[in-house]
């Protein structure tokens, strides 16, 4: 496998990741001598590897930015054939204790998502994973609008955390975040607390991004290439 040293600036990094644009998964992989499985069943991931070795990404498993030296995180999307998102976004895990003093500017939602590289990539079932193409990369920082629902969603599944209503957080909380069960199976465990203040054990939760508000992101980034090339 070959290693890909880091961009040195937003511009090299932008320039990688137009230069896949248009091709597939697997003459991405030959290209850097990395194996595509058969399928991702028990390969979860793979994709989001394969793009962050192409691009030079170097936080690996670390709690920070893919590319905290230009201060940007990356993001696949898997898009259906007309370019809706497959699947929700994981943006970081909820931190159910230790919790106090936490706020919005401090938030590890907030830093991930102040820029996103977004790489849309082919995820219907029906197409091998060889063959799925990489799409047009997006650039994204959150407008006023978006940023500042971004904080009343947090705010508000954080406010249910600290009050011990844990279990009563549903997908449907949050109008551009959600919070969700996350781990890797049914049997992992941590603590919280419940609304007596009581410690307990509970799935992990992690924030995640609804499909509706990175279909907009996607929407918006076609209307801006519309208007520039008319």
């Amino acid at each position: 496998m070959k290693t890909i040293s880091a961009p040195k600036n937003e511009v090299e990094l932008m320039q990688r990741a137009l230069s896949i644009a248009g091709y597939t998964l697997a003459e991405i992989a030959n290209s850097i001598d990395v194996s595509v499985p058969c399928n991702l069943q028990r390969h979860k991931g793979w994709v989001g590897t394969l793009i962050e070795r192409y691009l030079g990404a170097d936080a690996g498993s670390k709690a920070q930015q893919d590319f905290a030296h230009l201060g940007i995180e990356l993001k696949t999307l898997p898009v259906n054939r007309v370019g809706y998102p497959l699947e929700t976004t994981f943006v970081s895990i909820a931190p159910l204790v230790a919790n106090h003093g936490i706020t919005w500017q401090t938030s590890h939602v907030r830093y991930k998502l102040s820029k996103v590289l977004w790489i849309p990539i082919e995820g219907e079932r029906s197409i091998p994973l060889a063959v799925r193409r990489v799409g047009m990369p997006i650039l994204w920082q959150p407008n006023a609008e978006q940023e500042q629902q971004l904080k009343n969603d947090w705010q508000e599944l954080m406010d249910m955390i600290v009050l011990g209503k844990i279990e009563h957080i549903t997908a449907r909380h949050g109008e551009y975040l959600q919070i969700r069960p996350k781990a890797a199976n049914g049997q992992a465990l941590t603590e919280a607390y419940n609304e007596s203040g009581e410690l307990i054990m509970t799935r992990p939760r992690g924030f995640y991004l609804k499909k509706q508000f990175t279909a907009q992101i996607l929407s918006d980034f076609l209307a801006e290439v519309h208007r520039v090339h008319r």
